[in-house]
């Protein structure tokens, strides 16, 4: 074996920068060598400024394939997904504001509708005149938002769980998705600390507290989780705590196994029913 045999350019056609960058992100070596050189008199390149030209095409091309694999990723589909369903959802809902002020002017509704309701009652209509065969086309095409909409958040549901399982059960598909997404991913979600986790959503509100403007903010998006929305105001932020912390935990376990993990969510169910008998037992002593 010759001591080029094992260098990464070995075997390598020149003119195929594919198999080049192939070699680039799969080869090794035990030592530093003088790559150049040895590429040489391999006859890989002429001379050291062909070498690396051809190093620089081939790692150039590596990165540009791991970049394209990462954006592949079922966590980075996940939210793709999720962002087409905001979009769709905020722009329905801005075209039915439109639309109300237009087709509410325009013609006789007698149905008491609003917002997507009330375009989903215009679609059916039949146009009158070419303005309203306009008002009524812009209507249609609201409704096929909403169902775009619909349709998105029916995948997310679905594939959430295959991403994510235990993130997906704790918090719902939905917004464990948007945990992922406002985190970049689940290897970046899952090496958040909770602290970061709880306000994840509420960047805003956190930034205006560091420069003094504000108090410290208890929760960004996981509020809409009913073991937040649904704890009485002044334990929230401990509800808030507790699930940051557990989230947290189970992100973790998704991304480094995926195992199936019910201790921690019957742990996160026994903090939340002893958070939520605070209010009971305070009841109980005003009573006394």
């Amino acid at each position: 074996m010759t001591e080029t045999d094992d260098a990464w350019f070995a075997g390598i056609d020149p003119g195929d920068p594919e198999a080049a960058a192939a070699a680039i992100r799969e080869g090794e070596a035990d030592e530093p060598r003088d790559w150049p050189a040895l590429a040489v008199d391999a006859g890989f390149a002429a001379d050291e400024d062909e070498y690396y030209d051809r190093l620089h095409e081939a790692t150039v091309d590596a990165a540009r394939e791991a970049a394209r694999a990462a954006e592949r990723a079922d966590d980075q589909q996940l939210i793709h997904t999720l962002r087409a369903m905001d979009d769709a959802e905020r722009t329905a809902n801005e075209l039915a504001e439109r639309l109300e002020e237009w087709a509410g002017a325009l013609m006789d509704v007698e149905e008491d509708a609003t917002g997507l309701d009330f375009a989903a009652v215009v679609a059916q209509r039949e146009p009158a005149d070419a303005t309203e065969e306009r008002a009524i086309s812009l209507a249609e095409r609201v409704v096929d938002l909403r169902e775009e909409r619909d349709d998105l958040r029916a995948f997310i549901e679905r594939r959430a769980p295959e991403v994510a399982p235990n993130l997906a059960e704790m918090a719902g598909p939905v917004l464990a998705a948007r945990l992922i997404s406002l985190a970049g991913g689940l290897e970046s979600l899952a090496k958040k600390p909770s602290g970061t986790v709880q306000v994840l959503g509420a960047e805003d509100a956190l930034f205006a507290h560091l420069r003094g403007h504000a108090p410290s903010p208890k929760h960004g998006v996981i509020f809409t989780h009913e073991f937040v929305r649904g704890t009485r105001p002044e334990d929230r932020g401990s509800a808030a705590r507790a699930l940051a912390g557990k989230l947290s935990i189970v992100a973790r376990i998704d991304y480094y196994s995926g195992d199936r993990r019910e201790s921690v969510h019957e742990d996160l169910r026994e903090r939340m029913e002893t958070i939520r008998a605070r209010a009971t037992d305070e009841e109980e002593v005003a009573d006394e």
